[in-house]
């Protein structure tokens, strides 16, 4: 059994509490949080132990689970991989792209499991459609809510964006080639509305807009690629994929369209709404940092993941400042 804390027991944090108390392989040993009010009602809410100091937990711990403020992961991070722990780590995994490489320099050094909290990669109706995804060449995401305050320690393109960089980046196995992106203040002191344009060096682009300012909560992906077009509803865990059907067979169920091409056969498009587990994503991605650690294999995000999407958000918000300032 491995023993596990957690650092930060806000709003997410306490999600994480729910979840490692689900998992009878992780022995929850408690928890560390600087705020007074939140670890009391913490320890009211789950039983568990406050410690003193994050110190004294990570020395507690065979892993740690770090959900703190953005700001705060590097130092977290950093105690942790020093002192030879298995670290969960939020996303971002850091707030520069300086910080998360020193830390995926101390991770080699330190032969220890590292996983990023990318949770949409674990969401699953992403999961549902990864099989149907093969080559994209465009990728369109909007990742948009309305506003609030406990986010804006970052910007929002490290607070949201982050998710879609992070699922861009694993679609297409390309390098990037350029960036181009703008972004507006309104509310907060960073920027709380943002669009990039992401082109890859084989020719696919994602074009990702991310916004707090709105009056609807939207978690959305669209991929388009040869003979086919997938759409992923992340919030409301629902996806399809549109093909071309160039199956000879009449009356297939799943055929809604037939289009005419003048002095060419008709082509046939269908749609199939593939089956949706009913799982939560956050409990599914702790599981597996567990057999990741057990099984000494790969996290499904890794350190490397997380370090790649956040020094694409930096030259992002690098771009944006451009025009801000």
């Amino acid at each position: 059994m491995i023993k596990i804390g957690v650092l930060g027991v806000g709003f997410l944090g306490k999600i994480h509490v729910r979840c490692l108390q689900q998992i009878p392989d992780f022995k929850l040993i408690g928890f560390f949080d600087p705020d007074p009010i939140k670890a009391a009602e913490a320890v009211k809410e789950f039983g568990i132990t406050s410690f003193d100091s994050a110190e004294a937990l990570i020395e507690a711990s065979d892993a740690v689970d770090i959900v703190t403020t953005t700001t705060a992961h590097h130092a977290n991070a950093r105690e942790a991989l020093k002192n030879s722990k298995h670290l969960f780590i939020e996303k971002p995994i850091t707030f520069s792209a300086e910080e998360a490489h020193e830390l995926m320099k101390l991770t080699h050094e330190a032969n220890v499991t590292v996983q990023v909290g990318h949770v949409e990669r674990f969401n699953p109706a992403f999961q549902a459609v990864l099989p149907s995804i093969k080559h994209p060449q465009f990728i369109e995401s909007h990742r948009i809510g309305p506003f609030n305050p406990r986010g804006i320690d970052v910007p929002v393109v490290l607070d949201l964006m982050i998710h879609d960089i992070d699922i861009a980046l694993t679609l297409v196995k390309s390098p990037v080639k350029r960036i181009s992106a703008n972004g507006v203040k309104i509310l907060s002191d960073s920027v709380d509305i943002a669009n990039a344009r992401i082109e890859f060096s084989n020719g696919s682009v994602a074009n990702l807009t991310a916004s707090r300012i709105s009056m609807h909560r939207m978690r959305k992906t669209r991929i388009f690629q040869k003979d086919a077009y997938i759409t992923v509803d992340y919030l409301n865990k629902k996806a399809e994929v549109y093909s071309l059907d160039f199956s000879q067979e009449s009356g297939n169920p799943f055929t809604i369209l037939e289009i005419p091409f003048e002095n060419q056969v008709s082509k046939k498009v269908k749609i199939e709404s593939p089956i949706i587990l009913e799982t939560n994503a956050i409990l599914e991605e702790l599981k597996q940092f567990y057999a990741s650690i057990v099984n000494h294999t790969a996290p499904l995000v890794s350190i490397e993941d997380g370090y790649a999407a956040v020094e694409v958000a930096q030259q992002i918000l690098s771009l944006i400042r451009k025009d801000l300032y």
